[in-house]
């Protein structure tokens, strides 16, 4: 007689067919929706969580920041958790005690790094965790959205601090939903989807799949009205770019850029009159319509950009075979570079974007060089144009000495 047990679970694989093989030195991102797999990815390379199967080579001290306060005994002050971290990583006292201005000066939580931890803010957790992990000589380094807490100041210095250890070799991991943080910072990006590889390469390339992804799931909650309202979807157009999303009602036919005289240019002094044109065709009667750019460095950093939406400029609906056509014009505030241009065309009527529906986005449809302007330097990525006042003398400090008794 065999007894049948109710299974009150059902089996679930947070990653599977997950191979990567990351060199020594590198900077990577792992990307991907809440519940992608990301943060197991690293509890696994941490060592933190073993494997159901398969196997994971881990060359090197791992320095990992997967948890607020992961590691971290609640009732120990903080300067007692520096040192119970430096002892769990084979780090000796004496060692601790040479690193320990340097990681109190790092957290710059004042006097609350002899207070208990239990009585710190989110906020003082993540700095005294990233203080310890920078600071003992990791090999590698995980960080897992620990700069979603913090303020700016030291979200910008754990940005920096990470640059500085790439640039000493050590091998980075970072998750972020930030997509400008990862591809500042990391080479090369994984994407993630219900625990499996969806793509893997240059942290740009990443970073478009997976804003195409949330696009596309965006345009998933209007698809009936698109098929009950637009009809089918006419043949893609040939259009310089090197990656294009959307549903293909309404398509981008070119992209230009113009010089202050309407002629077409690929470089622009700074400071001078520069003009991007967008041409478009409708294969069904839509209104509605938003026409947007946007300008990346060579890095893939986003700088700049509009939408016609956002400049309260309404463009007419189109009718099924119409064409539309659009001209944005500003002044070069870039510094000497090159400068990728992205364009897309969506519905919009809604200023909390709840209706948005992507039409056509084509990703490099163009590019031009800024060159520099005699006598004028731009020191940062662009220049905003800055009105500058003397007001006025201060007055002379009193520096005068008391007359000595005669």
């Amino acid at each position: 007689m065999f007894l049948h047990r109710k299974q009150f679970y059902r089996d679930f694989w947070a990653l599977r067919d997950v191979t990567l093989h990351i060199p020594a030195g590198a900077a990577w991102g792992v990307i991907g929706r809440n519940g992608a797999g990301k943060s197991t990815l690293l509890q696994l390379i941490a060592g933190t969580v073993t494997p159901t199967t398969g196997s994971i080579q881990v060359g090197g001290r791992v320095g990992a920041l997967l948890e607020l306060g992961a590691g971290f005994n609640p009732e120990y002050t903080g300067r007692d958790n520096v040192y119970l971290s430096g002892a769990i990583l084979g780090i000796t006292r004496a060692s601790m005690d040479q690193r320990f201005d340097d990681i109190a000066a790092f957290a710059d939580i004042g006097q609350y790094i002899d207070q208990p931890v239990k009585t710190y803010s989110t906020g003082m957790f993540a700095r005294l965790a990233f203080a310890v992990a920078v600071c003992t000589d990791p090999d590698i380094l995980l960080v897992d959205e620990i700069l979603s807490v913090g303020d700016a100041d030291f979200q910008q210095r754990c940005i920096l601090r990470m640059k500085t250890l790439r640039e000493r070799g050590v091998t980075l991991l970072l998750t972020s939903h930030s997509m400008d943080t990862i591809k500042s910072t990391c080479q090369q990006a994984l994407l993630l989807e219900k625990g499996q590889v969806r793509f893997v390469g240059n942290s740009t390339a990443a970073a478009d799949v997976y804003l195409n992804l949330i696009r596309d799931r965006m345009n998933l909650q209007h698809q009936e009205e698109l098929a009950a309202k637009l009809g089918p979807v006419a043949d893609r157009r040939s259009t310089a770019g090197s990656r294009r999303y959307g549903s293909g009602h309404v398509q981008i036919t070119s992209v230009r850029v113009l010089d202050a005289a309407g002629e077409p240019a690929n470089a622009f002094e700074f400071a001078g009159k520069l003009a991007l044109e967008v041409a478009y065709t409708s294969s069904a009667d839509v209104s509605g319509l938003s026409v947007s750019f946007l300008v990346r460095d060579n890095t893939g950093i986003d700088l700049f950009g509009t939408t016609t939406f956002d400049e309260s400029i309404q463009l007419p609906p189109l009718r099924k075979g119409e064409s539309g056509r659009v001209r944005f014009e500003f002044i070069n505030p870039l510094r000497a570079g090159s400068y990728g241009v992205c364009v897309a065309i969506t519905r919009t009527t809604r200023s909390d974007l709840t209706d948005n529906i992507l039409f056509d986005q084509i990703d490099d449809a163009a590019a031009f060089e800024s060159f520099a302007k005699i006598g004028r330097p731009v020191w940062y990525k662009l220049h905003v144009p800055i009105t500058v006042a003397v007001v006025g003398k201060a007055p002379p400090s009193d520096t005068s000495s008391p007359a000595a008794d005669g």
